[in-house]
């Protein structure tokens, strides 16, 4: 039964998907009502301010202190720290769940379910953060600095629309987190778009080639989520958490794919 938020505040939905989406202790200065957390997916790119934010900023920084392919693997770290490595989680997840349940709709999901990591899961890892450090050591300092503050909101306002798209695909009490969440309205799909867009703005400004295809770096990520939207459809019918956050990372790395393919 969807539980109304009228009683909330936009804040306060805010504050939740700070503490969902990160392992900060934010907890511990406000708990909002558990209804906020049915609302947490319009204020992800928000969280991707913070995340991406900070990851750029040990980008461009530590590679001033220290050799550059350090700085990115640091900085890929610290990200890993501030979100307790959930959305790697979810990827792993995904892949052991595709991987080894092949179309069968029950299957998957109940691979899924498993917390224990399989050969797929393993892989999906190794390649993503594989692929993640060379694209990144590819890209110079300050492009990648801006690309990643753009990318992180950037990629969680399309995979967010996962939850507009379809249904949840289990019953919501064997929700893995609890929570499910809720339809995005019309107020908050544009607010999700602001959030998403508006850090792209200094890579707009100060991007210098990449700005030469920038209608490649936007096109070929919703490309990625189009394409993993039908396959999730085609086998779950629905969506998941997990599936949330293989598609973040997925679309994310396809941005980072491109810009090193506009910079080459």
């Amino acid at each position: 039964m969807e539980i109304p938020l009228n009683n909330t505040k936009w804040w306060q939905n805010a504050w939740a998907a700070l503490i969902f989406f990160t392992r900060l202790p934010f907890w511990r200065l406000y708990q909002p009502p558990k209804e906020c957390y049915r609302a947490v997916v319009e204020y992800w790119p928000l969280v991707g301010w913070l995340t991406g934010g900070v990851m750029a900023a040990v980008i461009y920084g530590g590679q001033m202190v220290m050799p550059y392919t350090l700085a990115v693997a640091v900085a890929i770290i610290v990200r890993l720290l501030l979100t307790g490595a959930l959305h790697e989680d979810g990827l792993a997840d995904f892949f052991d769940g595709f991987g080894g349940g092949g179309n069968n709709r029950a299957r998957v999901l109940v691979i899924m379910k498993d917390s224990r990591i399989g050969t797929y899961g393993v892989l999906a890892l190794i390649a993503y953060f594989g692929l993640l450090f060379l694209s990144l050591t590819h890209l110079p300092p300050l492009t990648a600095a801006l690309v990643v503050l753009a990318a992180d909101p950037f990629s969680k306002m399309l995979a967010g629309q996962i939850v507009q798209m379809m249904p949840y695909a289990r019953n919501e009490n064997e929700a893995k987190s609890g929570v499910v969440y809720r339809k995005i309205s019309v107020t908050g799909g544009i607010l999700l778009a602001v959030q998403g867009l508006l850090p792209c703005i200094p890579l707009v400004l100060f991007g210098g080639q990449i700005l030469m295809a920038w209608e490649l770096l936007m096109f070929i990520p919703c490309l990625v989520m189009y394409f993993l939207y039908l396959k999730i459809w085609h086998t779950l019918k629905g969506y998941t958490g997990d599936c949330c956050g293989a598609m973040f990372l997925l679309v994310e790395l396809s941005v980072y794919l491109t810009a090193c393919i506009i910079c080459f």
